[in-house]
């Protein structure tokens, strides 16, 4: 079936949701640009997440990564993949909000583990107990991710092919965001 993506559709959740893959995925099916906002950071700025956190600190990041997300929010539409933190500010979701439709990809905190668990390039994860970070982190971010406008379940049985079909199948809930060609 071909769809016509009115606005860009901007996946949020914890790191290991998922976002990266399903977005990839996503934008296939729906023929349109796959951006993921940490990628546009580390362009931008030449240097990886971890080297910006650690030469200027989060406060640094998370307002650079506000005005890419700004920046690619004023784009032609797409999917868009966001750091775990980007939802988290009000301006943020305001204009994702805006300009665009927030789909919280919902994984419980033993997937997320799973998935992240051997991946040093997380750096709010350098602790002495990352599992316990990323449980606190989770705690403190869900009531906020729970404000998208959409939510699929992320799955560990599910395929990434899957995942980006029940992402379609709620983004048909929105005709102002998907509508069949």
């Amino acid at each position: 079936m071909a769809w016509r993506l009115k606005k860009t559709v901007v996946l949020v959740g914890m790191m290991g949701a998922g976002k990266t893959a399903v977005g990839t995925q996503l934008a296939r099916l729906l023929s349109v640009p796959f951006l993921d906002s940490d990628e546009e950071i580390e362009k931008a700025a030449n240097m990886t997440i971890a080297e910006i956190f650690a030469r200027d600190g989060e406060a640094f990041f998370r307002a650079k990564e506000s005005q890419v997300l700004d920046r690619l929010l004023r784009g032609r539409p797409c999917v868009l993949s966001t750091g775990g933190g980007a939802f988290l500010a009000e301006a943020n979701r305001a204009a994702i909000a805006e300009r665009g439709v927030a789909v919280w990809l919902r994984a419980d905190l033993d997937l997320l583990w799973q998935r992240v668990r051997h991946k040093a390039t997380r750096p709010l994860l350098r602790t002495p107990n990352p599992r316990e970070t990323l449980a606190g982190i989770y705690e403190a971010r869900a009531p906020i991710y729970a404000l998208a406008e959409l939510s699929v379940e992320s799955r560990g049985d599910y395929s990434v092919e899957r995942m980006a079909g029940e992402v379609i199948e709620a983004l048909r809930a929105r005709p102002d965001v998907l509508e069949k060609r």
